[in-house]
């Protein structure tokens, strides 16, 4: 390993001074072309390595990666997926990190080494690591405390291998459940979202990772929910919705670094726009840390949105614009940026800009400590195990606390399990696949569908597998009746017949995660309706009619449309909720758990003329006279049922008004008045009743998941300031506005039976980005 050069390296290496002061010693040293190098990426071995796809359009700018040693001849800022691109164990994967370290520490003048980072969004994506639920299925859980629990074991395993960033997690709000990524997403609600994302932030952040928002902005409302896609959206609708959950993670979760989006929104592409990555993130909300781009979206400037001529004209359109560091390989980036340095065409102190947040955040990760060492930079001993017993804990709570209870009126749930002997058929296409219950950014369907020959890389359960451990002393049979997503009805008839012969039908429908198209649900996988894939309607629809009890599981990435399925004696939902899902779902089969999951999005009734999400003014509702479609969903946001129920009753506020600068405390009694244990999730709506905008009848505004014994009461305390209230005005600016405001509390959107109008008081007050932005929450036993 080369001696790091002397050259002020008692002052850039003291660890006394603060990180800002070290990068400006060290970014005076370099030159032109090492500086330039600090915003570059390498993707090692990705052109050979790689057989299927993980990231957009990657077999077109494969063609162009450079060998290792050319990109790391100046220094490197990132090394790319060095776990997540083939399968490497553990130990080999530390032992590559190291061995790469190493050539970048040589090849440095002054032995700076690169940043290692790698996805993470369902857990560590390299083999053998626990798979998570995914995202959809975290909010449903309403629980934030519990997903920060499962970031921070995320970041102490990527840590242990030398990784320093995570890509994670996506804070894009769901506009339209077409998307193939809402799988990815937190859902529907911006402050569910923005609570939950920062939480995941904080996860990450407090083990020594850097998080990754994403994507950076306007992603998920592409036009006809396609990937890529242009956003139709003014800049009210994109503060409104769009961009709080990237502010709550930035000031409230202490998020590092921000990816921007592939999209563009009212014509400019966000990769090389200033007024979103320099002005709103950093001008407004005072972000200091690392704009990353996402994979080759600075060389798509040319190629895909043809705002530049030439990659070297994407790199300054992107560097102009705020983004500090090219993913995942350099082509903008490189030689052409420094040319056009050297000719005047870029001033160079943009560069300077980019390379001081890239060394700055290198010295708060320890790179540029005296005492660092690529042996150092990964844990120590033999036998890391990233699937351990404590992170197949935190799945399970996950998985169990996200599965949703939509209906059980006839009430076949849980299943009567003392009355002898049960014949039991298990039907569907997602009954016997564990890969079922896994995003497109796990492991498995990430990358293992290249590679057969590790089958799934885990100890996984199917739902059929679980089912048989969880009810032992029945007859169940299994007939998947047909694949997710092919024409095939050659199951059908097998599938009819073990329905009628069975006491209860469990029917699992839903999705196959994948990427590009090679999946149902998932990255580059959009439908053009919200109809369950393939046939899987139609063996829905035969099995109803057979008259046997169906219970209808649906194990999906986005919400698909229900409502020709009202027959059903049951319906559950679970939104991929990884490899503990199997014993998750047949626990709550069985009644063994009560399932206490939420919707994070709608269920919509049909599949065509989607509906837009609940966040809708009234015109946006149901209009008698005005339009014959009703865009009703089946199920409402925040909905979810269980083996118990709960009463609300007595809400009290603290005053009947308060000022524009004030606080209200809303308070409410919950009772569990069943005969069961359960947790319920306390939902706090608003609705401003006039303004100069429309706003949405019902927004939420807080929350509070809480367990309850059997008969047990407790009081649910929320202290809600103005702030609260804020909406974006036409000038564009966020104001409180004087007058009436509605609040509702209750089990959902649509269950609400507590209500209260209060007024605000005061002068219209601008609020501006130290803003609050969370409603905090007491809950006291009664």
């Amino acid at each position: 390993m080369a001696v790091r050069n002397p050259v002020d390296q008692r002052r850039w290496t003291d660890t006394a001074r603060t990180p800002g002061d070290r990068a400006d010693v060290l970014l005076a040293a370099l030159s032109l072309e090492e500086k330039v190098a600090q915003l570059g990426s390498v993707w090692d071995g990705f052109a050979v390595e790689t057989t299927g796809e993980v990231a957009p359009m990657q077999d077109v700018f494969a063609a162009g990666s450079r060998p290792l040693a050319e990109a790391v001849r100046h220094g490197i800022g990132h090394l790319t997926r060095l776990f997540g691109t083939r399968p490497v164990t553990a130990e080999q994967g530390r032992a590559r990190v190291v061995e790469l370290q190493r050539r970048v520490v040589a090849s440095s003048r002054f032995g700076i080494p690169a940043i290692v980072h790698e996805e993470c969004l369902t857990g560590f994506t390299t083999l053998g690591a626990t798979v998570y639920p995914t995202a959809l299925a975290w909010a449903a859980t309403f629980n934030p405390a519990l997903v920060a629990r499962m970031a921070g074991a995320i970041a102490a395993d990527m840590r242990a291998v030398g990784v320093q960033q995570g890509l994670s997690p996506v804070l894009d709000v769901v506009r339209d459940y077409r998307w193939g990524r809402v799988e990815e997403t937190l859902g529907e609600d911006p402050y569910l979202v923005a609570t939950l994302g920062a939480a995941y932030v904080r996860g990450l952040e407090d083990e020594g990772v850097v998080a990754t928002l994403k994507h950076f902005a306007g992603y998920s409302a592409s036009r006809g929910a396609r990937n890529h896609a242009p956003v139709p959206m003014g800049p009210r609708e994109l503060r409104e919705i769009i961009l709080p959950p990237f502010e709550a993670a930035v000031r409230l979760g202490g998020a590092r670094s921000v990816m921007n989006s592939y999209a563009e929104i009212d014509g400019v592409p966000a990769g090389a726009d200033p007024a979103l990555l320099t002005g709103v993130l950093r001008d407004e909300w005072g972000f200091e840390g690392v704009v990353v781009s996402d994979y080759w979206s600075v060389p798509f400037l040319q190629t895909m949105h043809r705002v530049a001529a030439s990659p070297a004209e994407a790199g300054a359109l992107a560097l102009a614009a705020g983004i500090d560091v090219e993913l995942p390989d350099t082509i903008g980036y490189g030689a052409g940026l420094v040319e056009a340095v050297r000719a005047g065409r870029v001033p160079e102190d943009l560069v300077d800009r980019a390379a001081r947040r890239v060394l700055r955040q290198k010295a708060e990760l320890g790179l540029l400590d005296p005492d660092w060492t690529p042996e150092h930079s990964v844990a120590a001993g033999a036998g890391i195990d990233l699937d351990a017993p404590a992170n197949r804990q935190i799945a399970r709570e996950l998985a169990e606390s996200s599965i949703v209870l939509l209906a059980n009126d006839a009430g076949v749930l849980p299943l009567d399990l003392g009355t002898g002997r049960r014949r039991i058929a298990v039907v569907g296409p997602c009954a016997d696949d564990p890969q079922a219950f896994m995003g497109c950014y796990s492991y498995p369907n990430h990358v293992l569908g290249d590679f057969p020959e590790y089958g799934v890389g885990l100890d996984v359960d199917s739902l059929w597998t679980a089912l048989r451990a969880e009810l032992p002393g029945h007859d169940l049979i299994l007939e998947p009746g047909c694949p997710v997503r092919d024409d095939d009805r050659f199951g059908f008839p097998a599938a009819v017949a073990a329905a009628e012969a069975a006491d209860v039908c469990i029917a699992v429908v839903g999705d196959r995660a994948g990427l590009f198209g090679r999946g149902t649900s998932g990255e580059g996988c959009d439908v053009p309706d919200l109809a369950l894939p393939g046939v899987q309607t139609e063996l829905l629809g035969k099995l109803l009619r057979t008259g046997t009890p169906v219970i209808v599981v649906v194990v999906s990435g986005r919400p698909y449309a229900l409502g020709a399925f009202t027959a059903a004696a049951a319906m559950v939902q679970a939104f991929m909720p990884g490899e503990e899902g199997g014993a998750a779902l047949a626990g709550v089969l069985s009644g063994r758990i009560n399932p206490s999951g939420r919707l994070p999005v709608q269920i919509p009734r049909l599949p065509g003329g989607a509906p837009g999400t609940y966040l809708q003014p009234p015109l946006g509702a149901n209009s008698e006279g005005v339009s014959n479609l009703d865009p009703t969903p089946l199920f409402g946001f925040g909905h979810g049922r269980s083996y118990t129920t709960y009463a609300y009753d007595d809400l009290t506020v603290s005053s009947p008004e308060f000022p524009t600068d004030g606080t209200l405390t809303v308070s409410v009694r919950v009772r569990n008045t069943g005969a069961r244990a359960g947790a319920e999730v306390v939902q706090l709506y608003l609705h401003d009743v006039q303004a100069e905008v429309t706003r949405p009848l019902r927004q939420l505004a807080g929350f509070a998941r809480m367990p309850l014994a059997a008969g047990a009461a407790a009081r649910v305390e929320f202290t809600l300031h103005a702030d609260r209230t804020a909406f974006v005005g036409r000038d564009l600016r966020r104001v409180v506005d004087p007058g009436d405001l509605e609040i509702h509390v209750g089990g959902s959107v649509t269950d609400l039976p507590c209500s209260a109008t209060v007024r605000l008081t005061g002068q219209r007050r601008v609020v501006g980005p130290d803003r609050v932005l969370h409603t905090p929450v007491a809950v006291e036993p009664t």
